[in-house]
């Protein structure tokens, strides 16, 4: 499909991406997106999302037919591996590159849909894209997550997040040496004044409390142990990056590029190592841990090998 139109006074000046999505009435992602791909031409130019729009100019729109962004697309997931499977409930280990579930934005593998295409029979509770998901890990992060399989579990697991009654331990190469060497941090997070995609420590953001422990120390970088009493987005990311130790590959927040090449890192070293909560119908505790991936391994291995 595609529409022109002349920028009217009140668009005329005015960001590409920020137009866009007034007249469009679709989100300041969504018109950047059709930006970053050529189909937004003023004058008969491309327009960057960040160039502005001139008044008068005849500006045209292709807008590509796309799937619906939240449909589970059902496709076999090589590397999700399963940790423990329960009438209840499955622990997979989610390799890095994996959504938990579908989401604007996003069009690779989920969760959700590898465990569709393995047989899984998950819960139904929950939003159609997201259904049995209890909490999320990052797309760049790996390890043990769990998903409900009946809505018995469902309810339990997620009042069970909710109430922080879960156990989940992390370990992470942070750069350099935390100060103290085992401590807690707690500071609130939320979305970042500046950049959509990211957050930040600000003072009105959310209470978020992370407890750390180094394991061992290779003086540019420093194994670390993070229990989290609270979930926010990024949550590890964010408040290590805050102490100036951001995880080693992180990009994102703050990490040296030149670390993350001498260790291979293509992401975060950042991994859910272990997950413990309690059986939703037995009672009974439940632990599972994810062994490290393979190019977490050879990053720690390069710097024990140095140290």
């Amino acid at each position: 499909m595609t529409e022109t139109f002349s920028v009217p006074e009140d668009v005329a000046g005015r960001r590409a991406d920020a137009g866009l999505a007034a007249l469009l009435g679709i989100s300041r992602s969504a018109a950047a997106l059709l930006c970053a791909e050529g189909n937004v031409l003023q004058d008969g130019a491309v327009l960057g999302k960040s160039e502005k729009f001139k008044a008068g100019a005849s500006v045209q729109v292709t807008i590509p037919e796309r799937r619906d962004p939240l449909e589970v697309v059902v496709e076999p997931v090589e590397g999700l591996n399963i940790l423990l499977d329960d009438e209840d409930f499955v622990v997979v280990d989610k390799p890095v590159g994996v959504a938990a579930h579908p989401s604007p934005g996003w069009v690779g593998p989920t969760v959700v849909g590898g465990l569709a295409a393995a047989g899984f029979r998950i819960s139904t509770s929950g939003a159609p894209e997201r259904v049995g998901i209890v909490h999320r890990l990052d797309v760049g992060t790996s390890g043990a997550m769990v998903v409900a399989k009946t809505e018995h579990a469902y309810t339990i697991l997620k009042q069970a997040f909710r109430e922080r009654t879960v156990e989940k331990v992390y370990h992470a190469v942070v750069q350099g040496l935390p100060d103290p060497l085992r401590g807690t941090i707690d500071a609130p997070i939320g979305r970042h004044p500046g950049f959509d995609w990211r957050f930040a420590v600000i003072e009105d953001g959310r209470p978020s409390i992370t407890h750390y422990e180094v394991l061992e120390a290779f003086g540019k970088a420093s194994l670390v142990e993070v229990h989290l009493e609270t979930g926010r987005t990024h949550q590890i990311r964010v408040h290590f990056s805050a102490l100036r130790h951001p995880c080693a590959g992180d990009l994102t927040y703050g990490a040296d590029p030149t670390l993350a090449a001498e260790l291979g890192l293509t992401r975060q070293w950042l991994h859910a190592h272990k997950l413990g909560f309690t059986h939703p119908s037995s009672g009974e505790p439940v632990m599972v841990t994810s062994p490290y991936p393979q190019d977490l391994i050879y990053a720690l291995d390069h710097l024990r090998g140095e140290h």
